[in-house]
């Protein structure tokens, strides 16, 4: 059972974390390009959150959305 147990935390240390591993050590030589992913992931959440309100306004200027009392069971 130990054998088991020390493949998984081989396989998770040395081939799931790798790519974490040289962004750590790519950080000491270059902040920025250590954290572009980063900025990836605030780009992409920034562009959808823009995408839905655009959609919200769409449907609620269409007249789409139910505001009634009934919409919802909890009011």
């Amino acid at each position: 059972m130990k054998n088991i147990f020390e493949g998984i935390a081989d396989f998770s240390e040395n081939v799931l974390l790798a790519p974490f591993n040289s962004l750590r050590a790519m950080e000491l030589e270059n902040w920025a390009a250590a954290n572009a992913i980063n900025w990836i992931f605030m780009i992409i959440a920034a562009s959808a959150m823009v995408y839905w309100v655009l959609q919200l306004k769409k449907f609620n200027d269409n007249g789409e959305e139910r505001k009634d009392i009934s919409s919802h069971s909890y009011l």
